[in-house]
């Protein structure tokens, strides 16, 4: 059974309303974009990390530093190009002369929100670099473990058009991602009003709304989520129906079966809820498990796409009629 303590209403509502002046605060320089303002929010709130795919221009970068800037939170932007080495993203040792000791040097990684612009285009090696501190929130140099501020969330954007000069991101990386989203372009009234205020709207223009305190005191709050015991049944049947559909060659990990439900939770509690319901599973499937799903070559070559392979699989499994309330 689920043994989380549970929230009372007022810390709900006052999750609920945060929430909500976060959003229209980032959504007063990102326009037109609320799903995916809630899903970065989401993220944040959820203690996961973002990939943006998309082309460039469609405001990836204005999205985080918008998100930093309403939390009071310390951002860095790490442009990643094929000669970054490791030691450029997580710091250095160096031998300080006057005290005749090893001092270690922060690399850009040690921020709250961490902008890494065009990820893919990095070797595979600089790439690796993130890993550990992606999973465990620390950076090992020279054996000395380091941890990094809290709350700690990556950014990463690539395009998904332009291929020269890029490596493909390795599946331990993408696994290490809660979301994969795309912006999109704004439809034609918003690109209007962007053309009319793009001088006056701009990240570091935003007054904060809270602060990165605060901010990890919502993610504690939104591991007590309620999740009902038919819920979990119903987050690994998603995951189950990716790896047995026969157009997939790997299907979704327990880490993206962990990382739907951490989702779920806090995007419940966006809502205003203290527990999760099916729909939530279901609205978060494509964000958290698409970039999971390792197509075969041949339903490559056919053109099938992870999209599609979710569709079915959510079709596939029964939803949960329990109730799924707390004490119900």
């Amino acid at each position: 059974m689920n043994s989380r303590e549970p929230l009372f209403p007022q810390q709900v509502q006052g999750f609920a309303a945060l929430a909500a002046r976060l959003a229209a605060n980032v959504s007063s320089v990102v326009l037109g974009k609320p799903k995916v303002v809630r899903l970065a929010l989401t993220a944040l709130f959820a203690q996961g990390h973002l990939l943006l795919e998309d082309v460039p221009g469609v405001g990836k970068t204005t999205l985080a530093r918008a998100i930093a800037a309403s939390v009071r939170g310390q951002w860095r932007r790490i442009q990643f190009t094929p000669d970054l080495l490791p030691a450029d993203v997580v710091g250095v040792t160096i031998f300080n002369q006057a005290s005749r000791e090893f001092e270690f040097h922060p690399g850009p990684i040690f921020a709250n929100i961490v902008i890494a612009d065009e990820i893919n285009r990095a070797s595979p090696k600089t790439q690796s670099a993130l890993l550990e501190v992606m999973e465990e929130r620390t950076v090992t140099v020279d054996g000395t473990r380091h941890p990094v501020p809290q709350p700690f969330l990556v950014v990463a954007t690539q395009n998904p058009v332009e291929m020269d000069g890029t490596y493909r991101l390795p599946e331990a990386q993408l696994d290490r991602f809660l979301m994969k989203l795309s912006v999109g372009y704004p439809d034609e009234a918003v690109e209007i009003e962007v053309l009319r205020g793009a001088t006056l709207r701009s990240p570091e223009a935003l007054e904060a709304v809270t602060d990165t305190a605060t901010v990890g005191e919502l993610a504690r709050l939104a591991q007590r989520v309620h999740i009902a015991d038919p819920l979990y049944a119903y987050a690994v049947r998603l995951a189950a129906a990716t790896r047995s559909h026969p157009h997939v060659r790997i299907g979704v990990s327990p880490r993206g079966v962990i990382a739907l439900t951490r989702a779920a939770c806090a995007y419940a509690l966006i809502d205003g809820r203290g527990w999760v319901q099916p729909e939530d599973l279901k609205a978060l499937v494509e964000p958290v498990f698409a970039h999971r799903i390792l197509l075969s070559p041949d339903a490559q070559v056919r053109g099938v796409t992870a999209i599609q392979v979710l569709h079915e699989a959510v079709a596939s499994v029964p939803v949960p009629l329990p109730a799924t309330t707390p004490g119900a």
